[in-house]
């Protein structure tokens, strides 16, 4: 703030360079023309009971982007300018989150059929000379953020924004014109600043202000430039020029990101349905490394048979509305480099520990320690360890197996195996066939598969008698002679022996 105040006195622009604020548009319905009926009941109510209580409030972002290309939206997010504070008192079930911005959730609904509507506070725009500057980074410096409302590092990323402003101000701060619009449901009204209802009809992604300014603000808006260019390909759009001249040069301000935040961010790129065209935009981008360590894997992977099966997967689940699970594409992608130590190690220790040993340095040489010892590596690690178990298919395994609450993302992984050519074809079908049948049907494909495993049955030995007796067959099986049904069994007599005779004993001889 001195800074700046100094540089104003002697008649000097300030380093950073401020975006325009813009012009105040406000678009009719009959013009932009979005459905209301797109729109979502439940952010529907957030944004009446704000104005009921005499707030503004408005659905923003890529929301409103979305609903002006005639989509339904998959999520919805609502700006007021009502503080945390406020828009907690006014919902039953609402949480204050977040530390660099804090928002709010509103949640409706229980277990996986929840929603939640996130809200946030207008912010102001504030130059980065007025912001107190930190040494470090998010975590390092948490005492020192303890108090404060906007801080910047050293390279000018925005550590905490939470000071609040005017809907001009907020819309400035905003990264893509086409995610800094807000829609009044209620009027059917669209504001618009900067262009967005423009940029939207001619398929453009343009970085409100100066790019670069913009993305040592923030470095993520790196990732999110290349995430939103694969979401909106298929529709036409493309980064404009000066959005995208930055992006090379800038990438090396992620390294002062946490690991953390990285690690969220390319699960967006990989689980929002279009991870092979995020992969083709960072190729296209020259972004294929650097960006983070696991996501360079990726990438560098992207054209193996395996891991483009699984891609292509979790882009099909999420355009038909399954869930996908972050584990399970990780599982497939470095399943090369568990497969490659297990089999150096299968020689000098038994099967099972020998796997187990192999996660172990793949989780420290790939993962680290961002998730790989949470719930994610707990879950890559028994999708992996289920692979030999599929192999076996007797005994009480299978039973066992079929059972576990992992089974159907262990069986999905072994089947795409199975489409690679990487296993039998017909081991993913028995098991397909074996996991949806009754007990009864299980007892009997366990039964079949005994039956194939058996030892063939061994020649029963024949036993010659000599010709001289008269009726009797040349050739006898120990069968033949054997009483017929309710036919009483003959005792055999038995030979008995002299005592200390033997057949090689004192020239005793064996009398019957």
């Amino acid at each position: 703030m001195i800074k700046t105040f100094i540089q104003r006195l002697m008649g000097q622009a300030p380093d950073s360079k401020k975006p325009s604020l813009g012009k105040r548009q406000l678009v009719p319905a009959r013009v932009h023309g979005i459905d209301p009926s797109l729109v979502d009941e439940r952010a529907l109510n957030v944004v009446s009971t704000l104005q009921e209580r005499g707030y503004e409030a408005y659905i923003v972002g890529g929301a409103v982007r979305d609903l002006l290309l005639g989509l339904r939206p998959k999520d919805f997010d609502v700006a007021t300018n009502a503080t945390p504070e406020q828009v907690k008192a006014l919902f039953r079930r609402a949480f204050i989150i977040g530390r660099r911005f804090r928002i709010v959730h509103v949640v409706y609904g229980r277990g996986r059929e929840h929603e939640v509507i996130e809200v946030s506070t207008f912010r102001a725009y504030l130059d980065a000379a007025d912001a107190a500057q930190v040494s470090g980074n998010e975590r390092t410096s948490k005492r020192a953020l303890a108090d404060v409302k906007h801080a910047v590092d050293a390279s000018g990323r925005v550590l905490r924004d939470n000071v609040w402003g005017p809907q001009d101000e907020d819309a400035a701060r905003r990264d893509f014109s086409v995610n800094a619009m807000y829609y009044n449901p209620r009027t059917g009204e669209v504001v618009d600043y900067h262009g967005g209802i423009q940029d939207a009809k001619k398929r453009r992604l343009r970085m409100i202000g100066d790019a670069a300014t913009r993305y040592r603000e923030d470095p993520v808006r790196i990732i999110r430039a290349v995430r939103f260019s694969a979401k909106l390909s298929a529709l036409g759009f493309k980064l404009e020029t000066k959005t995208a001249a930055p992006l090379k040069k800038m990438v090396g301000l992620l390294a002062d990101v946490p690991q953390s935040r990285l690690f969220d961010e390319m699960l967006k790129l990989l689980q929002t349905g279009h991870a092979l065209a995020s992969i083709a935009q960072l190729r296209s981008l020259g972004l294929a490394k650097g960006i983070y360590p696991l996501l360079d894997v990726v990438v560098e992977r992207g054209d193996d048979p395996f891991v483009q099966a699984a891609l292509q997967d979790t882009d099909r689940r999420v355009g038909e509305g399954k869930p996908v699970a972050p584990s399970f594409l990780l599982a497939c992608v470095l399943w090369s480099d568990v497969r490659e130590a297990w089999d150096q190690r299968r020689g000098k220790a038994p099967p099972f520990p020998a796997l187990q040993e192999a996660i172990d340095e793949v989780f420290d040489a790939r993962i680290g320690d961002v998730s790989g010892r949470g719930k994610l590596g707990a879950d890559m690690r028994e999708i992996w360890m289920m692979q030999p178990r599929f192999e076996k298919r007797t005994g009480s395994g299978p039973m066992t197996l079929v059972m576990q609450a992992r089974f159907r993302a262990g069986f999905d992984f072994m089947r795409l195996r199975a489409d690679i050519g990487e296993v039998a074809e017909d081991l993913a079908d028995w098991w397909q066939t074996f996991s949806l049948a009754d007990d009864l049907a299980r007892e009997d494909m366990l039964q079949q598969i005994r039956l194939q495993t058996q030892r063939p049955q061994r020649v029963p030995r024949t036993v010659r008698v000599p010709a001289a007796h008269e009726g009797a067959p040349a050739v006898v099986t120990p069968s033949e002679g054997l009483p017929s049904d309710g036919e009483a069994p003959r005792k055999r007599r038995r030979r008995r022996r002299k005592p200390g005779a033997g057949p090689e004993g004192a020239g005793g001889a064996v009398e019957s």
